[in-house]
C-alpha cells in the first residue's frame, strides 16, 4: 500500500520530534507517563485530521497544541493537578510562538534523559527508562535487548514513571557534581539507541530510521554538557566511526558486506576525523573507559582507510583491556575474531570456544564467526552446522544472504 503524504509527514515528526516534544510537555507536568499518553492521542489525532484537512505548515506545533488541550483537559478535571493546567497552557502557546517563528525548538531531552537516571530510581530501569521516554523505543524492542518478557519490561516502565510523578522529582539538569553519578546511565542509554539504529540499516523498521542520527546528536549534547567527561568524548567518537561505513554495509545490489571486505574509499572521512578529534580530547584526561576503548578499536579499523593495512594485533590488545574493564559477550566475540586474524584460525576457535554455552546459544555473531573459522580450518561439517545456527539467528535478510553463501561455499 502506497503511503499517503499524511502518513509519511506523521512518521517523520514522530522520528524527528517525538522525544523533544514529549520532554517539553513532561517538563510542565511533571508526569511522563501522561506527557506520553497525551502525545500519543495527538498522534492518532493527526493520522485522522490530517488525511481529510491536509497536512499542517508546521505539524510540530499541531501536535503540541492537541497534546496541550489533552493534558489540560485532563488537569481540568484532576484536582491534584488542576493547578498545572494554566502553566502548561501558557508554555505551549510560547513553544509554538517559536515554532511558527522558525526558532530553534526548546531542546530538554537532556533534562529528561537524566531525570529517567534518578538515584531514587530503580539502577535496572534508568536505561530502559530512557529509550522509552526519550527515545521512542517501544516496551517490546526494549524487552528484547534486556532479554525479559514485555509485559514484564512495561510494568517496571510504568511503575518508574508513576514515582517520578508521585515524588515531584525536579525535572531539571541536576547539579555539576551529580551529573557524573548519572552519566554511566545516560551514556548507556544513547549508545543502546545508537546500536538500535545502527542494526536496523536495512530498514526493515521505519519507526527507527534517523535514530542513530539522534543518538550522535544527544551524545554531542551530552560532550558539550561534561566537556570534561572523557567518556562522553569517547561514545561520541565511537558512534562517529561506526557511522563514517555505514554507506559500505551494502554494496549497489543491498548485499551485506562484512567489515573485512569493506571499501575504506566508501568511509566517511570527515566523520572519521570528527571522530578522532573526540577521541583525543577524551585522551587528554588519562582516565581509561568502556567508550574509549571501543571507540580506540574502531579507530585502529578505521587506520585501513589512511594506512591500508589493519593492526590486527593492537585490536586484540585494545579488546583485553576492553574485557578486563567491562567484559561483555560481543567483546568476547570482537577479541576472538582479533586473536584469528593475528595468532590464526585455531587460536581464535579456541577463544571462542571457552565462551560459556549459555551465552553463546542465540548469540548470532559467534555462530557466524565460528563457521567461517571452521571453514578456514577446513572442518566443513561443523563450519555448515554454525552456519546453520547463524542463519536461523539473523534478522536482517541480507545477513541471512550472505551467510547462506558462506554456507554453500562448505560444500
Amino acid at each position: 500500500m502506497t503511503e499517503t503524504p499524511a502518513q509519511s509527514a506523521a512518521e517523520t515528526a514522530a522520528r524527528t520530534s517525538y522525544g523533544r516534544l514529549l520532554a517539553y510537555l513532561a517538563a510542565r507536568t511533571r508526569d511522563v507517563a501522561a506527557a506520553e499518553d497525551a502525545l500519543s492521542e495527538a498522534f492518532v489525532a493527526a493520522l485522522r485530521k490530517w488525511p481529510v484537512e491536509g497536512v499542517p505548515t508546521n505539524p510540530e506545533a499541531w501536535l503540541l497544541t492537541a497534546a496541550r488541550n489533552r493534558l489540560v483537559d485532563s488537569a481540568r478535571h484532576d484536582s491534584v493537578r488542576s493547578a498545572a493546567a494554566e502553566t502548561l497552557r501558557r508554555a505551549a502557546e510560547t513553544a509554538e510562538r517559536t515554532m511558527k517563528e522558525e526558532s530553534p525548538f526548546p531542546d530538554e531531552r537532556l533534562e529528561l534523559l537524566f531525570l529517567c537516571a534518578h538515584p531514587a530510581l530503580d539502577r535496572a530501569i534508568h536505561t530502559p527508562l530512557m529509550l522509552q521516554s526519550v527515545l521512542g523505543l517501544d516496551a517490546a524492542t526494549i524487552a528484547s535487548a534486556f532479554l525479559v518478557a514485555p509485559a514484564a519490561m512495561s510494568q517496571r516502565l510504568v511503575r518508574a514513571k508513576a514515582k517520578i510523578r508521585d515524588a515531584r522529582m525536579r525535572f531539571e539538569l541536576p547539579e555539576q557534581a551529580e551529573l557524573p553519578t548519572r552519566l554511566t546511565a545516560v551514556l548507556e542509554a544513547v549508545y543502546a539507541a545508537y546500536g538500535t539504529g545502527w542494526e536496523g540499516v536495512h530498514g526493515a523498521d521505519p519507526r527507527y530510521q534517523g535514530l542513530a542520527a539522534e543518538a550522535i546528536s544527544l551524545g554531542q549534547a551530552i560532550a558539550e554538557l561534561m566537556p570534561l567527561s572523557p567518556e562522553a568524548h569517547g561514545l561520541v567518537a565511537l558512534m562517529m566511526h561506526c557511522e563514517a561505513r555505514r554507506a559500505a554495509r551494502r554494496d549497489a545490489s543491498g548485499r551485506y558486506v562484512p567489515l573485512s571486505e569493506q571499501d575504506p574509499q566508501r568511509w566517511s572521512q570527515p566523520l572519521m576525523l570528527k571522530a578522532e578529534e573526540h577521541l583525543q580530547t577524551a585522551a587528554k584526561h588519562r582516565t581509561l573507559g568502556r567508550f574509549q576503548l571501543e571507540a580506540a578499536i574502531q579507530s585502529a579499523h578505521a587506520r585501513r582507510a589512511f594506512m591500508g593495512s589493519t593492526d590486527w594485533a593492537a585490536i586484540a590488545h585494545l579488546y583485553e583491556g576492553l574485557m578486563r574493564i567491562a567484559p561483555t559477550i560481543g567483546g568476547s566475540i570482537g577479541h576472538a575474531a582479533a586473536v584469528a586474524e593475528t595468532y590464526g584460525s585455531a587460536a581464535g576457535l579456541a577463544a571462542l570456544e571457552r565462551l560459556p554455552n549459555a551465552l553463546v546459544a542465540r548469540y548470532q555473531p559467534y555462530w557466524a564467526l565460528a563457521g567461517h573459522l571452521y571453514a578456514k580450518l577446513g572442518q566443513t561439517t561443523q563450519a555448515r552446522t554454525a552456519y546453520e545456527h547463524a542463519i536461523g539467528l539473523a534478522e536482517d535478510p541480507a545477513v541471512q544472504e550472505f551467510l547462506t553463501e558462506k554456507l554453500l561455499s562448505c560444500g
